[in-house]
């Protein structure tokens, strides 16, 4: 069981005994010098898209460089472990999702303890998953996808960002529920997921819908539906998974940051308040509500909280529904 809240108790018990000044004073200036941001997916996705807004935001703000590193491989668990093994002073952030819970059920070794190695900073956003096909395809509708899926199975490609993340166990869970098969085929990422789909290499992919909105909406891809029990606002016309076919579907998604554990908490707030006045700037808010992402902006409590119940959650689904990653 995950145990980040512990974590965070016992990491913020040296600010109670040693004294609070010389963590404030650390803070207050922090950044001095280029921070980095692992995405441990490729770029053009939806994480690297989100991390570089925010990162153009961030160096403005701190008058310092922050560099985004795409660290891909092995579901993630490559940037991952780079970020685990950083010196634990807020320099080297990682960007993640659910998909670190997911490696931690999926994945018998890891490189790195996931309950223990990282320091909660912040949720960024939530998002919906949306499945979405090249438009020659001849599937127009999230029933017609369904149909296909059932009556010739294994027919359709789709390309997963990654393999056991969470459009792979989103479309498990419809699997098993609609008596469906596709033939998944992992990639190193969202971007290059979506791009082949395009280019017609693959049928199909389910997507963070904020990687592929601008696809959809120059009509290089169809969207089917989004997997969450409500509609996009970057995409209204695209209806929910629940409502087409699949009653009571929903996956919600997320995109946030941590540290590595021991990081100082003082350091740790001053990222978490400076990435929620960024993603709550007007502007910021704005651009990513039209690329399909819901602003969450959370404290590291709240990310230990969805840490720990994503854990019983998935963990459950995963073992009742016995999912495994080959």
């Amino acid at each position: 069981m995950f145990s980040f809240s512990r974590l965070m108790l016992t990491l913020s018990l040296p600010l109670v005994t040693l004294g609070i000044t010389p963590l404030l004073a650390q803070a207050a200036d922090f950044p001095t010098k280029p921070v980095k941001i692992v995405v441990p997916v490729s770029a053009g996705g939806s994480a690297d898209k989100l991390t570089r807004i925010l990162a153009d935001k961030l160096s403005a703000k701190w008058g310092q460089s922050v560099v985004v590193e795409n660290v891909p491989g092995a579901s993630g668990t490559i940037g991952a472990a780079r970020v685990a093994k950083a010196k634990p002073d807020g320099y080297t952030l990682l960007q993640t999702g659910e998909a670190l819970t997911l490696n931690a059920l999926l994945i018998k070794t890891l490189p790195y303890d996931s309950a223990t190695a990282f320091q909660p900073v912040i949720k960024a956003v939530v998002n919906p998953q949306i499945l979405v096909v090249n438009p020659k395809l001849g599937i127009d509708t999230f029933a017609q996808y369904i149909a296909v899926s059932k009556n010739q199975p294994g027919s359709i490609s789709l390309g997963l960002p990654t393999s056991g993340g969470i459009a792979q166990i989103a479309h498990e869970i419809l699997n098993r529920q609609t008596g469906g098969s596709v033939n998944f085929i992992p990639y190193p990422g969202g971007g290059p997921a979506a791009v082949d789909v395009i280019a017609g290499h693959t049928n199909a992919t389910l997507i963070t819908l904020a990687a592929v909105t601008e696809y959809v909406k120059s009509g290089q891809l169809k969207a089917l539906a989004v997997t969450t029990p409500y509609r996009s606002d970057a995409l209204p016309e695209v209806p929910t998974m629940a409502e087409s076919g699949a009653p009571g579907f929903s996956v919600e998604s997320w995109q946030g940051y941590l540290a590595p554990a021991g990081t100082p908490a003082a350091v740790v707030n001053k990222l978490n308040q400076d990435l929620v006045a960024v993603l709550k700037d007007p502007d910021v808010k704005a651009h990513l509500e039209t690329l399909g992402y819901g602003v969450a902006a959370s404290t590291p409590e709240q990310l230990a909280t969805t840490l720990s119940e994503d854990h019983q959650r998935y963990g459950k689904i995963i073992s009742e529904a016995g999912i495994s990653i080959q």
